[in-house]
């Protein structure tokens, strides 16, 4: 498995993706993105020892099917719902859109998209934002989407955002939380599947 997220790592990287955008597209933390880059580059300091600590989640014969995505986005309006209702659906990208999108057609909610640092070139005054292209966030109530939460950085990094404008952030929903989040800055997290470690 290790070498098949190896090749997929460099290829990514070959395409000119990020590390954080590379560890969106695997489905894994910053850290490992970071670890499967350097493994066969000579840089030894880094690459040498075990790979961090982490499950590769494979989500593709859901995100592969509209009609399941429907289904699944449902559920995840559900459990949004317990924390009241959402004028704006905040879908992270890449993979919080597609699911932010259905989930906004499903209570006829606005949609907006947040790019976290993480996708963005490493300058000084480099941070996350609001894409201009979809429904402002300023002064609304709203729920955050994504697919996967590892460590909780990226959507407590919208979170701060979202309040500095004035946004009353409600909860945020996951697909899968890799860690057992139950909440960032204060704000409720749910998730429709969390994975968790024995022994």
């Amino acid at each position: 498995m290790n070498e098949k997220l190896i090749k997929k790592a460099h290829e990514l990287r070959n395409r000119g993706f990020t590390t954080g955008e590379i560890a969106d597209d695997l489905n894994v933390s910053k850290d490992t993105a970071r670890w499967l880059i350097l493994q066969g580059t000579g840089k030894k300091a880094e690459s040498e020892g075990a790979a961090p600590l982490d499950f590769a989640i494979n989500w593709k014969s859901l995100g592969g099917s509209s009609f399941r995505m429907k289904y699944v986005s449902a559920a995840m309006v559900d459990m949004a719902l317990q924390y009241g209702e959402p004028e704006v659906i905040v879908g992270i990208t890449v993979s919080g859109i597609p699911f932010a999108t259905m989930m906004a057609e499903i209570i006829d909610a606005d949609i907006s998209v947040f790019h976290p640092i993480k996708h963005r070139k490493m300058e000084e005054d480099a941070k996350g934002a609001v894409s201009s292209n979809f429904a402002s966030v300023e002064g609304r109530k709203v729920v955050i989407v994504d697919d996967v939460i590892t460590s909780g950085r990226t959507i407590g990094e919208a979170i701060k955002i979202f309040k500095d404008v004035g946004a009353e952030p409600l909860a945020a929903v996951v697909l899968i939380d890799k860690k057992g989040i139950s909440e960032v800055e204060g704000v409720p997290v749910e998730s429709l599947i969390r994975v968790s470690r024995l022994g």
